[in-house]
């Protein structure tokens, strides 16, 4: 703003604004440069998260399918008979049995 004082001719006066314009010019080129690499960089984190989404995509598919047979086939046991639904039973008390025992150990304080 003091330039704007001293200026006394219109050339003075031209000089000035041509520097503010090159400072100002200067000043956007940088800030359109940064906006470029953050673009970029958002860019390639999108990419990057779109081919986990489609790794999980194919692992949840596999696992439906798993889960899918394992229910049939524990369907189909437990409508067999007897004997089959005490081993269920059995088998299923079990599991409750050591999951509980597996929390404690991994809840317990380690010393």
């Amino acid at each position: 703003m003091a330039d704007w004082a001293r200026a006394q001719s219109p050339g003075a006066v031209e000089e000035i604004l041509d520097r503010e314009n090159k400072r100002m010019a200067d000043s956007l080129a940088s800030k359109v440069t940064r906006l470029k690499s953050l673009a970029l960089d958002i860019d390639r984190d999108v990419e990057d998260q779109n081919q986990s989404l489609g790794g999980m995509d194919t692992d949840f598919t596999s696992v439906t399918g798993l889960l899918t047979g394992s229910v049939k086939r524990f369907s189909t046991m437990a409508r067999s008979g007897r004997d089959n639904r005490k081993l269920l039973c059995g088998m299923a008390v079990g599991l409750i049995v050591v999951f509980f025992i597996l929390s404690y150990l991994l809840s317990r304080p380690r010393t």
